[in-house]
């Protein structure tokens, strides 16, 4: 930005016209100045791919790992250069700024939105998201470190209010946007939620500690439609979305009236003008367009290193040759991603069954099956009605259902279409090929009037009211109505879905075909029978869009349907029985301690075949730590609430989350924050104090070469402040030969022995204690120290 006089642009605007810039052009783009040389700056969602502007799934994404995956690494290296992989992906899409990261803490499992967020770790979290962050900038695209803050559940996640004491907000939920500012983040997102009273969009939090005290010098855009009014311009708040409509559309008048002054206008515009020269969307600014070699590899790479081994009774690495039964209702059709606005259309997907085919002799069935959405109609199995192409037709229609315009789409699930002067309805047509007899469930979604035809007969017709406010739901997830059609194998038949158009509905329209089943006990007994004949059986088991996704929260952690039945009857007939969990937060596993190993592979993305297949084959090490306290049953969970009373959801357990909280209750869990096997085994020898913490000794006790996540907590037990028993402060990660023994320096900051008073941060007089081991659970090391740091 050298020569760049900021203050002298914003001079040559007046109100109206900086008005203008302060809410989006679009719901992806802001407003262009070309008098002062300013274009419009084009933003996507994020986290997992660059979606670009809007959904098509004609723009297809490379689909990385979820954030909770990420956060299983341990790896700041890694998801520093998979940060890289989306700037060069925003590039190739024309994309500005990414909406991403979520730096909101798994508080609960019970949050919908668990798998978008890194972990329940303040410095976990903080250390993969400042990761993230400078990947994604050192290509020269802007990252967005959401949702600030406490926004770590979705129910009335619109209106909600936490009430969370300012010590907890500081050691808690701050922390990560705190790192994120530290690592040069160039835009903050505010959250729809309210802290303490104040929406986000209008509390003071956005003036200190962001802007004041961590001196934050990008900008700060709204959660989407979460400015409410002209109030949060006088708060530290810089760009409304989406636009055009917003009530900051009103802010000339306000200026005139004296209620909010044209200095504040000046900031917010010069803080948009500062993210476009750092984007390139400045004259006198060049836009970076990284490159990334062998994005595919990168990807796969990380699926391993994300995978975490929960469980290994010697079942694992497999020897080739073996022949398996992959089982499981996700081991054909892998959930890759969660639901919501975080999602992508993967430009390819590798199913766990696809992956395991290309190294092995492999056999599948479901077992079981899932109550999921209905499947969209796609390319494999209806063709446009005209042009006899895979996919459908999408048109607008006008109110005498006379065509306006028309798409010739990939998909039935049509989330969004360009709007005209004149349209009244969607309509979405398709000809189905039926290749199975029987009852077919067709289904069509929206809101509005509905209705659905089968080859000219009506079997749908129904009003949908508008009940929500909730964007996820109106743009992503509208709901669906049915009609049961039997079919003929062999035939074509044509299906038409229009949905009537009315206000602040969207245009999500969906036409979805699912075909008959096998009863559940033929399902089953078809998977015993082939892992009965097989050496290995490999049962995947996971969730579904309707359990884990943005807009709710979920109510059970146990596997949907009857997913633990199919593992003890694929485990009654085959004793090497290796689970994988496909999912993107904790579930019950009541099983775990009967089958031979437990894989968890969390939301794997694009790659998700081949990493897994590397992971069970000893291509690869399975590089996983737990980043989040898994529960043996959800009975146990010392944090659980989501719901608000009286529309205030009370942070009761205040400092006492995740590890620290299951510590606190005197409770164990199924497996502790940072778990994780290799293949090999570790022995933990001694630990030393260093000028910057502590040195670590440890040996491979194993026959592989094998890497080790080396953690360290600080405790204290006669501390005179209230503190979590233990809490992470740092981590190495040291890497192995077969009897080799490795060192490796942990550096635990000042930061780590201090608590918040309204004064600042201050250290407790006195000696603390660090624990060094695998994981929160598991600390055979300790050292004490007199004071925080030991002299050179």
């Amino acid at each position: 930005m050298d020569g760049l006089d900021l203050d002298v642009l914003v001079g040559k605007l007046d109100v109206t016209r900086k008005v203008r810039l302060l809410t989006g052009a679009t719901g992806w783009r802001t407003h262009a100045e070309p008098d002062i040389g300013l274009r419009s700056i084009v933003v996507s969602d994020g986290p997992i791919g660059v979606r670009g502007q809007g959904w098509d799934e004609r723009s297809t994404s490379l689909a990385l790992p979820s954030p909770t995956a990420l956060a299983a690494t341990w790896d700041v290296d890694l998801v520093r250069r998979l940060g890289r992989l989306l700037a060069a992906e925003a590039r190739r899409k024309g994309v500005d700024v990414l909406l991403a990261p979520t730096l909101n803490l798994h508080r609960s499992p019970f949050a919908g939105r668990h798998f978008e967020c890194y972990s329940e770790d303040p410095l976990l979290t903080a250390r993969i998201g400042a990761a993230y962050i400078t990947g994604v900038q050192g290509g020269g695209v802007a990252a967005t470190a959401k949702h600030y803050v406490a926004n770590d559940s979705e129910t009335e996640r619109m209106t909600l209010n936490a009430d969370v004491d300012e010590r907890t907000l500081h050691e808690v939920y701050l922390v990560p946007f705190e790192a994120a500012v530290e690592a040069g983040v160039w835009v903050v997102m505010s959250a729809y939620n309210g802290v303490n009273g104040a929406t986000m969009s209008e509390s003071p939090l956005l003036e200190e500690p962001l802007k004041g005290s961590w001196g934050f010098d990008g900008l700060v855009v709204s959660d989407w439609g979460a400015v409410r009014s002209t109030n949060a311009a006088l708060a530290a708040q810089d760009l409304a979305m989406p636009g055009p409509e917003s009530p900051w559309n009103d802010l000339a008048a306000a200026v005139e009236s004296g209620e909010v002054p044209e200095s504040a206008l000046d900031l917010k515009v010069e803080r948009l003008l500062r993210l476009a020269a750092r984007v390139g969307a400045l004259n006198g600014t060049t836009a970076t367009k990284p490159e990334v070699e062998a994005p595919r590899e990168l990807l796969r790479e990380a699926v391993a290193a994300a995978t975490v081994l929960l469980r290994n009774d010697g079942a694992l690495p497999l020897s080739p040759g073996a022949k398996v039964a992959v089982l499981g209702p996700n081991a054909a059709t892998a959930r890759i991603q969660g639901g919501g606005s975080a999602g992508v259309y993967p430009e390819s997907v590798v199913s766990f069954v696809d992956g395991l085919k290309e190294v092995t002799e492999v056999v599948h069935t479901t077992g079981v099956r899932l109550a999921d959405r209905p499947a969209p109609l796609t390319t494999a199995n209806a063709r446009h009605p005209h042009l006899d192409e895979p996919g459908v037709l999408a048109r607008l229609l006008d109110a005498d259902g006379a065509e306006l315009t028309a798409e010739h789409r990939l998909l039935g699930r049509v989330l969004e279409i360009p709007l005209v002067d004149g349209a009244h309805a969607v309509e979405v047509h398709g000809k189905l090929a039926v290749d199975v007899d029987g009852e077919w469930r067709l289904s069509i979604a929206g809101f509005g009037r509905l209705t659905l035809d089968v080859d000219g007969v009506r079997v749908v017709d129904e009003d949908v009211p508008l009940d929500t406010d909730d964007p996820a739901v109106i743009h992503l997830t509208p709901p669906y109505r049915h009609a049961d059609v039997r079919l003929e194998a062999g035939t074509t038949v044509e299906l038409v879905a229009r949905r009537e158009l009315r206000k602040d509905t969207g245009t999500a329209t969906v036409l979805a075909a699912d075909p008959p089943r096998l009863s559940e006990a033929d399902e089953l007994a078809l998977a015993v029978e082939l892992a009965r004949a097989c050496d290995v059986a490999v049962v995947v088991v996971g969730t579904t869009d309707e359990i884990e996704s943005e807009g709710f929260d979920r109510t059970s952690l146990a596997l949907p349907g009857r997913q633990d039945d199919l593992v003890r009857a694929v485990l009654a007939v085959n004793d090497r029985t290796i689970v994988v969990v496909n999912s993107g937060g904790p579930v019950e596993l009541p099983w775990r301690d009967e089958v031979a190993a437990v894989l968890l592979t969390w939301f794997p993305g694009q790659e998700a075949g081949h990493g897994l297949a590397d992971v069970l084959f000893g291509v690869r090490e399975p590089g996983g730590r737990l980043p989040t306290t898994w529960a043996a049953d959800q009975e146990d969970l010392p944090v659980s609430n989501v719901v608000p009373e009286g529309g205030v959801l009370r942070y009761e357990e205040g400092l006492h989350i995740g590890y620290g909280a299951w510590r606190r209750a005197e409770r164990e869990p199924a497996y502790w924050f940072g778990h994780g096997l290799g293949y090999t085994t570790w022995a933990y020898e001694q630990v030393t104090a260093t000028a910057a913490g502590v040195k670590v000794r440890l040996r491979n006790t194993g026959e592989r070469v094998g890497r080790e996540v080396v953690q360290v907590y600080v405790t204290r037990p006669d501390s005179e402040v209230e503190r979590p028993e233990r809490r992470l402060v740092g981590w190495a990660v040291a890497t192995a030969a077969p009897g080799a023994t490795v060192e490796v320096d942990v550096e635990v900051p000042e930061r780590a022995y201090q608590h918040w008073t309204p004064e600042g941060w201050v250290t407790e007089p006195g000696g603390f204690t660090l624990l060094v081991g695998p994981s929160a659970g598991d600390t055979p090391l300790t050292i004490g120290e007199r004071s925080p740091r030991v002299a050179e």
